[in-house]
């Protein structure tokens, strides 16, 4: 449950409080980052919890940006693989930052950069590493090679049946 609290519940207490607030102030330009993670968009092998909570992270961006964006208010979702934080440290292998990390650990000041330039372009998704933009593609058109290769994947963290429920 807290990790519910944590990567959905957060967002959706955040949006109940400044929403209002720039409506009741005509302050037209809101900007409201939602952060997700590429386990939002692909998977997160290994933990049941965290995959479905950063799914439910982008709908909520979704909804958003659908609901609130003729009003004046611009949301975003920040959807990075593995970045420098202490997050890591509760990872198996830190050194490479797990499955996240196969396409290399991000400096949390890039992570900044590419979110400050991504909001300025007017992107929905941030994404500080491009490669999930291309893996989110694949996803989407051959679901069945997704299914298999992020088996794959887990195979080589995990073995069989020590994913976390």
């Amino acid at each position: 449950e807290k990790i519910w609290r944590i990567n959905v519940m957060s967002h959706i207490y955040a949006a109940r409080s400044l929403f209002p607030l720039w409506k009741t102030n005509n302050h037209r330009e809101g900007i409201f980052v939602v952060t997700a993670s590429a386990a939002g968009l692909l998977a997160q092998i290994g933990s049941l919890p965290y995959h479905v909570t950063k799914h439910s992270a982008v709908s909520i961006a979704d909804w958003l940006a659908i609901s609130f964006r003729q009003d004046g208010v611009s949301v975003h979702c920040l959807c990075p693989q593995a970045v420098k934080t202490n997050m890591l440290k509760t990872i198996e292998s830190i050194s490479e930052g797990g499955p996240a990390g196969l396409d290399g650990i991000a400096d949390p000041k890039e992570v900044a950069l590419v979110t400050l330039k991504a909001i300025k372009d007017g992107h929905f998704f941030i994404l500080p590493h491009p490669e999930v933009k291309k893996y989110f593609a694949r996803k989407s058109t051959d679901y069945d090679r997704w299914i298999r290769g992020m088996e794959k994947v887990h195979r080589q963290y995990y073995g069989c049946m020590k994913s976390k429920l």
